[in-house]
């Protein structure tokens, strides 16, 4: 390729009208100066955490909402602020912030606690190796090493509780009654308004808990903070009057969403800077749509367990051959021969069952309970993605390679 023809693509990126004054103002993790439309919840908080500043423990505090509704930058937000003033009155607070979604057993919570204080004591948790008990032995050292309270944030808390159990929230809620020193308090976030149905009578007994709900931004109250954070993002006159209103209006649409209205946004800006537009307009806009929702649909396809993947690829196998709709027989028949062809064990038709309607719920997959008058009532199940796109993912998962080889006419000769 020639040298000068790069050259010039470099040139015309580089020169081109620059869209972002600070992208990262766009981004999730990014924690603002105010926080629009959440003064109650902030206030709520600070009332719960106000005891730490006069040298008493805070009750546990847990956080529910769905996504997009502010609960982690909030709690960020006052966490922050509480650890300013903190130093003001001279009390020492540790905030200690977990990702439940990332970190998702007792073991790992526990060494990632320990870990926070191994510049201080010197003690380093490896992510695997060490009996629990010994690591929560370790924690409780290194954190009643001298007078402080200790704030442990569980981000995505009902994810951790769901895959491994509540033993560790047993732990830490009791974790006062054997420390001398210091003393920890736990907020939990959670997307689950029903989280605490997975949680033993023993440890609802122990948590003694404060409650914060985070209900949905509406459109008018995600076009504030879509304007809030697009004042430091953008570089002055770059935005179309209805690129704010139209993000807010189709995030609202999804739940009252501001990561998804944050992402809108990012991606519109994104799009037109590689245009190389001079403005980000509503055109812009609906392509950033068109592909978040391509990106996300990729990701929760790439991230479904092997059973659900094989059993897609039976779904994507009748519809290429003209198949679809389907039944949940015709469908549990190309799975279960699909999993014989690579030496899978098939679960069984009711499982299979329930995985239709996860992929049903996830949007994969319409699966329909149609009436068939005297013959009962049946499934109808159609494809929501194209089989391209499914084979395209499948490709690069090593698990699959073998699946991606059986047509539906050598699946004729396998059933």
């Amino acid at each position: 390729m020639d040298d000068n023809y790069l050259d010039s693509i470099f040139e015309k990126y580089l020169h081109a009208k620059k869209i972002f004054k600070n992208k990262e103002v766009l981004r999730h993790s990014y924690t603002p100066k105010e926080l629009p439309h959440r003064r109650e919840q902030i206030e709520n908080l600070a009332h719960i955490l106000v005891p730490v500043l006069r040298g008493e423990t805070p009750s546990n505090v847990f956080v529910y909402g769905k996504t997009g509704t502010g609960k982690t930058v909030t709690i960020k937000f006052v966490t922050e602020e509480l650890k300013k003033i903190s130093q003001k009155y001279n009390v020492p607070v540790d905030v200690i912030y977990v990702n439940c979604e990332i970190v998702d057993t007792q073991y790992r919570v526990l060494a990632n606690i320990v870990n926070y204080f191994k510049l201080e004591s010197g003690v380093e948790v490896p992510l695997v190796g060490w009996p629990t008990d010994e690591v929560y032995a370790k924690l409780k050292e290194v954190i009643d090493a001298k007078e402080r309270f200790v704030i442990i944030v569980l981000d995505e808390i009902d994810k951790l509780i769901k895959k491994s159990g509540d033993d560790i929230l047993y732990s830490l809620t009791r974790i006062n009654t054997e420390l001398h020193l210091a003393k920890v308090s736990i907020i939990g976030i959670s997307n689950d308004l029903k989280f605490k149905e997975y949680l033993d009578a023993r440890v609802l007994s122990s948590l003694s808990e404060e409650e914060v709900v985070f209900p949905p931004y509406d459109a008018n109250q995600l076009r504030d903070i879509l304007m809030q954070r697009a004042e430091s993002a953008f570089n002055e006159g770059v935005l179309d009057d209805g690129v704010v209103p139209l993000c807010a209006a189709l995030a609202a649409r999804e739940h009252g969403d501001a990561r998804r209205a944050l992402d809108l946004l990012r991606v519109a800006g994104e799009i037109a800077e590689r245009e190389g537009a001079s403005k980000v307009t509503e055109r812009h806009v609906w392509k950033a749509q068109e592909k978040i929702e391509q990106d996300t649909m990729e990701e929760v396809i790439k991230t479904l367990p092997l059973h659900s993947k094989v059993l897609l690829y039976a779904i994507v196998l009748l519809d290429e051959n003209g198949e679809l709709p389907a039944n949940t027989g015709d469908v549990y028949s190309v799975y279960k021969s699909l999993c014989d062809h690579i030496d899978l064990e098939p679960l069984t038709q009711r499982r299979v069952s329930d995985l239709i309607n996860e992929l049903d719920m996830l949007g994969i997959i319409n699966a329909k309970v149609v009436s068939k008058g005297r013959y009962g009532r049946t499934k109808e199940i159609r494809l929501n993605v194209t089989p391209y796109k499914v084979k395209n993912i499948y490709r690069h998962d090593h698990q699959l390679q073998t699946v991606l080889t059986v047509s539906m006419s050598r699946q004729r000769r396998l059933l």
